[in-house]
């Protein structure tokens, strides 16, 4: 009898829950709409049949269609949009194979590794990375400088790869999770450490390979911080350069590129989707 007065009073409706529960709702709606309405106002202007953002009647066009996007890769005397993609995505595929193979090896050595100095060095690259990666322009434009890489895109691409190491905590913790016995048992069947990275560990780091793979990709895909300092030629701009290099007149088209560029990093990410949740989950089990 007890039991059944328990359970009847367990579904007793709360109004106060109800109420919390409802307030919630609501608050997370509205700071989802607060952050979905630009980008639903940037997709409506890039439909806009008018170039100019001052020429909208009201706050949304009051014409669509699909000139800006026809505009956008035939119209290429002056804005080579078609250009800056191919640019982007070269700098971005290259930069992404070689930061996520060093990022990787980085932090199997950490992790698997017992060598001196290895927690100092941990905290020295924790201490750098608190500092903003602009600190370091005028030293990374000086070296450009002086080794013949400005207006270059391997210049780029070296500066990237050569910065995605210092983001290894995460996957060093992924490491951390799988069992250092293995790796013992493998070298008394006579493995040596090669063998056991590359037969052993790194199958297991699909993951974390999938995880550090889009993060080195998708921050050469929207930085413009370098390739407006380092490309001085039109022709070898990316799009973020190119796009800001637009003027009010070309609004509408600096929506459409905007929209466009954005399509495959969000295609990769929710095919990817899967391998990014559980390559951050292990990796921040352990540090």
């Amino acid at each position: 009898m007890e039991n059944t007065v328990k359970k009847y009073k367990r579904r007793i409706i709360n109004p106060q829950k109800i109420f919390g529960a409802v307030l919630s709702y609501l608050i997370l709606a509205a700071v989802a709409f607060i952050f979905f309405f630009p980008i639903l106002w940037l997709v409506l202007a890039s439909f806009s049949k008018q170039g100019d953002m001052y020429s909208f009647d009201g706050f949304f066009p009051t014409e669509y269609g699909f000139d800006s996007f026809v505009k956008l890769f035939t119209d290429t005397d002056t804005y080579n949009y078609p250009k800056w993609f191919l640019n982007t995505l070269l700098i971005s595929s290259v930069s992404c194979v070689f930061g996520t193979f060093l990022t990787i090896l980085t932090a199997y050595a950490m992790s698997r590794l017992k060598f001196k100095s290895r927690k100092h060095l941990m905290k020295l690259t924790l201490i750098l990375g608190m500092f903003p990666s602009f600190m370091g322009m005028v030293a990374v434009y000086l070296l450009c400088t002086q080794l013949n890489l400005l207006n270059s895109h391997w210049g780029l691409i070296l500066i990237y790869t050569g910065g995605a190491p210092m983001s290894y905590m995460v996957q060093k913790g992924f490491f951390d999770t799988i069992p250092y016995e293995i790796d013992e048992c493998a070298m008394m069947h006579g493995a040596n450490r090669f063998q056991i990275f590359m037969k052993i560990n790194l199958p297991v780091a699909t993951p974390m390979i999938v995880y550090s793979g889009l993060t080195s990709f998708a921050f050469p895909w929207s930085d413009i911080i370098l390739p407006q300092m380092l490309l001085k030629n039109r022709d070898m701009w990316t799009v973020a350069v190119g796009l800001n290099n637009l003027t009010q007149q070309e609004f509408t088209r600096f929506a459409a590129g905007s929209i466009f560029i954005a399509v495959p990093i969000i295609i990769l990410y929710f095919v990817l989707s899967k391998f990014m949740i559980s390559g951050m989950s292990a990796g921040s089990v352990k540090g």
